[in-house]
């Protein structure tokens, strides 16, 4: 038999990306085509989703003519993209309005309202999570409210990636680990809360069936056949939000594997084997895109984020290997210095917009090697506190860490890391993250792999570890609280601070 493929497909906020994996894991060949963002009054963020489909026809094109393989050979294809976009189509399909992004901010006072409705615990306890405005069910409510027009002509809400799966398919559809970040599923069920679709009053039948991440959804319809170039017939899986599809792409998809991604923003990404919620919604509660798993999700807005404005701030044009050299021979503890990374608000685990950033315990003694460690354990010191809400929540165990993004490449930092956390800290062989991910979901789709972590196995290796220290475990252990201490004592400041 000849050799089979599976394509993965990614609808991120800045482009579309379209990533073809062999009957191994192997990367083959990617492509991607970009979209523009539409910012028509301040706080909102949309998006055209014909662009979403004009890049993907653009990626999925280019990525079969870069691997020069016959479309036939594509086995299966898994989607992945943005969370929470509303997506509102007519009876006929048709778009109604541009989808309000995961990052649009008008929707306060319906997320105010939810909780006026259903009751903010009752509410936690269903969908796993506290009402925000980057969440698709107060998006809901704001067309309701503001276009009412539009909203009486909807009849089917899609998520991002949902949307090319219609375009591909012809097919309503959504996998359980999107469809848990519209917070209008019961987590524990696994599917739509009719509880929380008739308090806000959703018809229960504009929202599509939902799959587990590896489950055929559809198969390709020929108008998108000629669009594409793919076969007609090519089975299309459920897929799963960029989170855990990305948590497949670097093998996070079994309790105590923790994917820690140390971007621009932190995100710490635990598998758990139930519906845990933490009570008082300060973490992010979802499906998995692993049949029968479910999720945590840490997030931290200024991560690598805080670096990069350090670095600019401070030590302009400076490589950054030379200024994370300053910091090496800085004991542990920075002598005292403490760096909180609210530099752009924070969301766990202070939900607080109005939280700032701060360096306290300076003295004449510090220099820029001082600062710059302290920023690297400050940040480490805020995913620490994902990790122990995690911990609180009832995920004890936690035996590896998977880390990615511009911040693990430095050694320094990575070790920081496994000392603030007190476990092994690895990197894995695969970059691709969420796309990824969906390729290999869509493999198990088809019976390539048994299932999601046989696939993680075959095709993701560990490439580097680093063990943490018992002396500086227990150094950062008795700092951690001090740091814990930070926020409530200076937060009475940021309320006062004016906004900027």
């Amino acid at each position: 038999m000849s050799e089979q493929y599976f394509l993965g497909i990614d609808t991120s906020t800045t482009s579309t990306k379209a990533l073809l994996v062999n009957e191994q894991g192997g990367v083959v060949a990617s492509a991607s085509a970009p979209h523009t963002l539409q910012t028509p009054w301040p706080l909102w963020s949309e998006q055209d989703p014909q662009e979403w489909w004009q890049a993907a026809q653009i990626a999925i094109r280019a990525v079969i003519h870069q691997a020069g393989i016959d479309p036939a050979a594509i086995a299966s294809i898994g989607l992945t993209g943005q969370m929470h976009g509303l997506v509102l189509l007519d009876a006929g399909g048709q778009v109604l309005r541009p989808a309000i992004l995961w990052n649009d901010q008008r929707t306060q006072e319906q997320c105010d309202e939810i909780h006026r409705r259903i009751g903010r615990e009752r509410f936690i306890q269903i969908s796993g999570n506290v009402a925000l405005t980057g969440f698709t069910a107060p998006k809901i409510l704001w067309v309701a409210q503001h276009e009412p027009e539009i909203y009486a002509r909807a009849r089917h809400v899609l998520l991002p990636k949902d949307y090319l799966r219609y375009r591909l398919t012809g097919e309503y559809a959504m996998d359980k680990a999107d469809g848990a970040g519209t917070v209008l599923f019961d987590l524990k069920k696994r599917d739509w809360s009719a509880e929380v679709l008739a308090a806000l009053e959703i018809p229960p039948d504009w929202m599509p069936p939902t799959y587990e991440g590896p489950q055929i959804t559809g198969y390709v319809i020929p108008q998108a056949a000629v669009a594409t170039g793919l076969r007609v017939g090519t089975p299309v899986v459920a897929g799963g939000g960029d989170q855990s599809a990305g948590a497949v792409g670097a093998g996070a998809v079994e309790p105590g594997v923790i994917a820690l991604t140390v971007g621009t923003s932190g995100v710490v990404f635990a598998t758990t084997p139930a519906a845990l919620i933490e009570p008082e919604g300060r973490l992010h509660a979802f499906c998995h895109a692993v049949p029968g798993r479910w999720h945590f999700m840490g997030v931290m807005l200024s991560a690598a984020g805080s670096l990069q404005w350090y670095r600019d701030t401070l030590a302009p044009g400076m490589p950054f290997d030379e200024l994370l050299q300053e910091a090496f021979d800085v004991p542990a503890g920075s002598e005292g210095l403490l760096f909180l990374p609210y530099l752009s608000g924070e969301r766990t685990p202070h939900p607080d917009p109005l939280a700032r950033g701060a360096f306290v315990g300076l003295t004449l003694r510090h220099g820029r090697g001082h600062l710059t460690r302290a920023l690297l354990e400050g940040v480490a010191f805020g995913l620490k506190d994902s990790f122990t809400l995690i911990q609180e929540a009832g995920l004890s165990e936690m035996h590896q860490v998977r880390a990615s993004g511009g911040g693990a490449k430095s050694a320094l930092w990575r070790q920081i890391l496994a000392d603030v956390l007190g476990t092994e800290l690895v990197t894995v062989n695969t970059t691709e993250g969420a796309a990824f991910g969906a390729a290999l979901l869509a493999g198990v789709g088809v019976r390539n792999w048994r299932d999601v972590p046989a696939a993680c196995r075959a095709a993701i290796t560990i490439t580097g570890s680093t063990v943490p220290d018992p002396a500086q475990v227990e150094i950062y252990r008795q700092r951690y609280p001090a740091y814990r201490a930070l926020y409530p004592a200076l937060k009475p400041t940021f309320d006062q601070t004016p906004a900027g």
